[in-house]
C-alpha cells in the first residue's frame, strides 16, 4: 500500500499549513520514500490513547523516546508517521500530537518480527532520543488524536478500496482452482456444496464491490467517508479470510502444504497466505474496535 498517497496526503491536506503542504505534498506525489505507521505499542494497541512514546520539546525540535509495535514495513522505509505522547499530565486523549519524521537516524532502530506464516512485514520501532522536528508536527500540540483518527478513516478507505479490487481479481482464480482440483460434470462444478460456496463468495465479493463504490460516490464533499468506513473494514477483511481459507479447502490436502516437492508454488504460497490473513481482522484497528465506532457513530448508540 502506498500510505504515503492514501493516508498521509490527504492528512496533510486536511489539517496541514500550507508550508508543510509546499513541502511534503511533493514529496508524497513523487514517491520519494516509503511511509510506515508509528502508532500501536505494547501496552497500547486497542486502547491506543493509552500510548506512552514520549516527544519532548527541545527549542525548534521534540526529542521522542519509547517503543511502538507492528510497525509494517519500517525496516525500509524512509519516512513515519506516528502518535506520541506530548503532555502527560491531561486525560489521555488531550495530550497526544501527529508528527512525521525522517526514519534515517542515529535515535531510531527497527527490528522485523517473524509471524507463523514464515515472513512478515511488521517490525518492532525503538525510539532513543529520536529527533523531529516542530515543523513536522500535522495539527496543533496536544490535538493530534483529531488527526490521526481521520487518518484511519483514510486508511481504511484506501486500503478497501486495494482489497475489493484484488478480490475482483480473484473471483477467477477460486473457480478456476475449484474446476482443477474439484472437477466439472456437464459444464459446471462437480459438487454441490462446493458451487454453493463458490458462488456465495462471488455474490459476496461483487456486492462488496458495488457497496463500496456507491458510499464513494456518495459522498458530498469529496472526502473520505467517515466511520462507515469500519463497516467496509470489517465486511472486506473477512471476505479476505474467506477467499483464502475457501482456496484451501478447494486444494484439499494440497492446501495446506508447507514445503516439499509435493507442493507446487501456487500451494505453497496459498498456505502461507492462508496464515498470514489471520490477522486481517485484527491490524487498521480490530474488528472489536469497528463495531464499537459502529455503533457509537453510525447507530448513534450510548456508550
Amino acid at each position: 500500500m502506498n500510505r504515503g498517497v492514501t493516508m498521509v496526503g490527504p492528512t496533510v491536506l486536511e489539517f496541514g499549513t500550507e508550508e508543510q503542504k509546499r513541502r511534503l505534498l511533493p514529496v508524497i506525489a513523487r514517491g520519494d520514500g516509503a511511509w510506515c505507521q508509528g502508532y500501536s505499542e505494547p501496552g497500547a494497541g486497542s486502547d491506543l490513547a493509552s500510548l506512552r512514546t514520549a516527544a519532548v520539546p527541545d527549542g525548534d525540535q521534540f526529542i521522542i523516546n519509547g517503543h511502538k509495535i507492528w510497525t509494517s514495513d519500517g525496516d525500509y522505509c524512509e519516512w513515519m508517521f506516528l502518535l506520541v505522547r506530548t503532555d502527560p499530565e491531561v486525560p489521555k486523549h488531550d495530550g497526544i500530537s501527529f508528527f512525521v519524521l525522517k526514519m534515517d537516524q542515529p535515535g531510531i532502530e527497527v527490528r522485523p518480527i517473524r509471524m507463523i506464516s514464515g515472513s512478515s512485514p511488521f517490525c518492532e520501532t525503538f525510539f532513543d532520543d529520536a529527533v523531529a522536528d516542530k515543523r513536522d508536527m500535522i495539527g496543533e500540540i496536544n490535538r493530534g488524536w483529531t488527526v490521526g483518527k481521520r487518518l484511519l478513516q483514510h486508511e481504511r478507505s484506501g486500503m478497501e478500496m486495494l482489497v475489493a479490487g484484488s478480490t475482483a481479481r480473484r473471483t477467477a482464480g477460486v473457480i478456476d482452482v475449484a474446476r482443477e482440483y474439484v472437477g466439472t460434470q456437464h459444464g459446471r462444478l462437480a459438487d454441490g456444496a462446493v458451487r454453493d460456496s463458490v458462488s456465495g463468495y462471488e455474490m459476496n465479493a461483487h456486492a462488496l464491490r458495488l457497496t463500496q463504490r456507491r458510499i464513494v460516490d456518495e459522498a458530498t464533499d469529496g472526502k473520505t467517508p467517515g466511520a462507515v468506513t469500519s463497516i467496509m473494514k470489517i465486511v472486506s477483511t473477512e471476505l479476505e479470510k474467506e477467499h483464502t481459507e475457501l482456496m484451501a479447502a478447494l486444494r484439499g490436502s494440497q492446501g495446506y502444504g508447507w514445503e516439499g516437492d509435493a507442493f507446487n508454488a501456487d500451494e505453497l504460497m496459498g498456505t502461507r497466505r492462508w496464515l498470514s490473513t489471520r490477522a486481517a481482522s485484527i491490524y487498521s484497528g480490530s474488528n472489536e474496535i469497528q463495531k464499537n465506532i459502529i455503533a457509537k457513530r453510525v447507530l448513534g448508540l450510548p456508550d
